[in-house]
């Protein structure tokens, strides 16, 4: 499990939808992190999912899904203008 201490996520704001999107990547990529900490055993499973298209979709519908509480966080980034 990653060190608790370790405060990669201060807050779910940001700027733009594009920094959201950045966010979303991140979140996903640090669960497989706290799943999997063995960084040797991930480098072995990437060539098994790297053609696998369903594995490729499932992982773009784990950050889409991350996106969308980004975005409903951040109001989907409307300005009151």
């Amino acid at each position: 499990m990653q060190n608790q201490e370790e405060n990669y996520l201060p807050t779910l704001i940001t700027a733009t939808p594009f920094e959201g999107r950045q966010l979303a990547i991140k979140l996903a990529r640090k669960s497989i992190g706290a799943i999997q900490p063995d960084a040797g055993i991930r480098q072995q499973l990437r060539a098994a999912y790297a053609s696998d298209t369903a594995q490729l979709i499932a992982s773009a519908q784990v950050i889409a899904t991350e996106f969308q509480t980004i975005a409903q966080a951040n109001n989907y980034w409307k300005t009151t203008d």
